[in-house]
């Protein structure tokens, strides 16, 4: 009986009533999002590091290195020689270092590649088919087999760089054999395969590109002036001596030997060069890598080493500050809200007085009256509540829907964060009760007599 004559009381007045709801209803629901994507963003950032104690990769932002070699959500530094990054690998203080080489993508999935490892490090297993083992065979995301439908034995061509409308190397096939279970981490939305499948597939690019620049790159330029030096020395030599066989020189000559000698170094140091890999992905076997190797790496290589708990702590310091910003934002809304039901409810029993005296000569006592208002008050905050929720997870699916097409990370919005949001309804139904005890006290207090005297 009380619950439906406060229905029918909230009604009275409806753009009062409205106006309190909406505002109670914006705040919920903006805190509820914030609740929510704080949560998840944390739980999906702090997972994909673990088992990650050092970054290695090309000298640049170490924030940016971090991003682009775990969470995939940003462009590489760049790249550093693997036969300079085997060095660190190889360490006596590594328990492992899984390396990591981008340069294309299928329809925006990155195609990384790496080793076994990386699956075992996200805890994935293989659900259809098989793990990588040739160049070329790829293990698939268990959310790109979702979204394209791919299959074990499908093949497609991969597209070089990050953008997909980029070249497509038409000349090599990547072969699925392995589809990876679903873990709810960056491992679901990329491409997999051998380091050595990235090598082969820009090998032809890069040769041509090498081939180009020894005639028209200055350095090329200078070996080739080695060997112009050594073609006039043999003319002078002929010229000295006619009898000598010209060619009998070029072979013999231990100048001219050694020549030959550089310039066959430098083309093995050109094709070690080529070895390029974008980041090395270190757990340690002790703390004291974490410690020293910052240093020592950024004072005896052109490489930089990111530490993954420093700079995510710092990207939830800077994100948190924007949140916390949002949040107290949301309850000064609430707390306007809680101002506007206060008025109402207010102005409402100024209005009604005289039905209120009526209703204590039908039988109605003191406290049914001040439960009354004081459940007009809490049916608003419970409707608000419940729609602020709502509305909360509908626009967390709609920023869900747009990261996971830029940045392949997507939020659940059915996740219930009981103790959150639990703690939010409280201070949702405080500021209700809040919002209508003088109202209820001034109802309890109601002077039939008086009241009826004056009608």
């Amino acid at each position: 009986m009380i619950g439906k004559l406060a229905w029918k009381n909230l009604w009275f007045k409806p753009l009062n009533t409205v106006l309190s709801l909406v505002l109670l209803t914006a705040s919920v629901a903006i805190i509820s999002l914030l609740i929510l994507l704080q949560e998840q963003f944390e739980k999906q950032f702090s997972s994909n590091i673990d088992g990650v104690d050092l970054v290695l990769g090309a000298q640049g932002s170490p924030l940016q290195l971090i991003l682009s070699s775990v969470y995939q959500v940003d462009a590489p530094t760049g790249n550093i020689n693997y036969n300079e990054a085997e060095v660190w690998m190889k360490h006596p203080f590594v328990e492992t270092a899984i390396p990591l080489a981008f340069g294309d993508n299928y329809l925006g999935f990155k195609i990384v590649g790496t080793t076994p490892d990386y699956i075992k490090k996200y805890t994935a297993t293989i659900s259809e088919g098989k793990v990588f083992e040739e160049n070329f065979e790829v293990v698939i995301g268990s959310e790109i087999a979702k979204k394209l439908n791919i299959k074990v034995g499908d093949k497609f061509f991969g597209t070089h760089g990050d953008a997909q409308e980029g070249d497509v190397h038409d000349e090599f096939a990547y072969v699925v054999t392995g589809i990876a279970s679903p873990t709810g981490k960056v491992i679901d939305n990329l491409i997999l395969c051998t380091v050595e499948s990235v090598w082969e597939m820009h090998s032809g690019h890069d040769h041509g590109g090498e081939t180009h620049s020894e005639d028209e790159n200055p350095p090329h330029g200078e070996e080739g002036h080695i060997h112009v030096d050594g073609d006039e020395h043999d003319h002078e030599e002929h010229v000295h001596d006619e009898n000598c066989n010209h060619d009998h020189e070029v072979s013999e000559n231990p100048a001219h030997g050694e020549e030959g000698h550089v310039h066959e170094e430098g083309d093995d140091h050109e094709h070690a060069e080529e070895k390029e890999i974008t980041a090395v992905l270190i757990k340690f076997k002790n703390k004291m890598g974490i410690i020293s190797w910052p240093r020592m790496i950024a004072q005896n290589t052109k490489m930089q080493a990111a530490l993954p708990a420093i700079e995510i702590n710092r990207l939830f310091s800077l994100f948190g500050i924007g949140l916390q910003a949002l949040q107290y934002l949301a309850y000064g809304i609430m707390f306007i809200s809680g101002i506007s039901i206060f008025i109402a409810l207010y102005n409402r029993l100024k209005e009604r007085k005289y039905e209120f005296a009526l209703l204590r000569v039908s039988g109605a006592s003191r406290i049914q009256l001040l439960a009354l208002v004081l459940f007009e008050s809490l049916l608003l905050c419970i409707v608000g509540f419940v729609f602020g929720t709502l509305i909360g997870r509908i626009a967390l699916l709609m920023i869900s829907a747009t990261t996971d097409e830029q940045f392949k990370m997507a939020f659940n919005p059915m996740i219930i964060l009981w103790e959150k949001e639990g703690l939010l309804f409280l201070v949702t139904i405080f500021v209700g009760v809040i919002a209508a005890v003088i109202p209820a006290i001034k109802a309890y207090r109601l002077n039939i007599s008086k009241t009826l005297a004056n009608a």
